[in-house]
């Protein structure tokens, strides 16, 4: 057996950019491996995550998917918080690590059929008044399926539809503190109060009803607007923060809309004060 003096090669000090590595698995097997192109994308500083964190267009599902990514509880706490008034903002004390579309979209969706299900039930219990303690025939209590999609058009139109526009009109101003999403987020939580306020509202009190109301309007105007004046008042225009002025007439008619078109039925035989609401008006 002959032997063959090798003297040592300075390249192999060189570093590893010097090495080659061969794999022996076939181009078919590589493909099928999640890890088949480690090395050569190692190389280049990152390591692919199977597709899981490819951009995808806002038209599609997969966009949406991150804003209902959030549990119950956090929800919850998401609502009810929003009737205790706080000094802190609200986007950074709860909203945090990111607002979600998941709590609004199901807070407007309950007030919807809260509206509706207590109003039939308001008129239900007006029925009964009227007809003196006995109980009506079916033919005296019509319920209004009409005011299911009134409530969809009014719900869904302000708490999606106003948050919109307002993000579109101040990133024309140049102020853009938040995105689409936070804004939709403060208006939907925002009209969590409402709920239980239809609920207490099936009361054949009007007086009860208008101070019921009152409550929900002052409630939920001073959550949207002590999280939304901050926002305007970063404008360099100062007449921008007006703009609060205008939410608050908005707001202001939207609780009008609530207690005319659900809560205003009456019986025939007067419970409590007298309602200061119009005969006019009255349905």
């Amino acid at each position: 057996m002959a032997y063959v003096q090798i003297e040592s090669d300075d390249r192999m000090e060189e570093g590893p950019q010097s090495l080659q590595f061969q794999s022996f698995l076939s181009t078919d097997a590589r493909a099928a491996s999640p890890l088949g192109n480690v090395g050569s994308n190692a190389a280049r500083g990152y390591i692919p995550d199977s597709g899981a964190s490819r951009s995808s267009g806002f038209w599609t599902l997969e966009y949406y998917q991150p804003y209902f990514d959030v549990d119950t509880k956090t929800v919850l706490r998401r609502c009810y918080t929003t009737l205790l008034p706080t000094s802190s903002s609200y986007l950074s004390a709860h909203l945090t690590p990111a607002a979600d579309l998941y709590g609004p979209f199901w807070t407007l969706t309950t007030l919807i059929f809260a509206l509706f299900v207590f109003s039939s039930l308001a008129s239900s219990i007006a029925a009964y008044l009227s007809s003196g303690g006995s109980s009506p025939s079916t033919a005296e209590i019509e319920y209004d399926f009409g005011l299911l999609s009134t409530a969809v058009a009014i719900v869904y139109a302000y708490g999606l539809g106003v948050p919109v526009l307002l993000w579109l009109a101040l990133r024309y101003m140049g102020v853009g503190e938040w995105s689409v999403v936070e804004a939709i987020s403060v208006w939907g939580y925002g009209q969590f109060v409402w709920i239980p306020v239809t609920l207490l509202c099936v009361i054949p009190v009007s007086l009860v009803r208008w101070i019921l109301v009152g409550v929900g309007f002052l409630v939920s105007g001073y959550f949207v607007g002590a999280n939304v004046y901050p926002i305007l008042a970063t404008a360099d225009a100062k007449p921008v923060r007006l703009v609060i002025v205008l939410l608050g007439l908005l707001h202001a008619g939207i609780a009008l809309c609530f207690k005319i078109l659900f809560f205003s039925y009456y019986a025939v035989k007067q419970e409590g004060p007298s309602d200061p609401l119009p005969v006019s008006l009255r349905l």
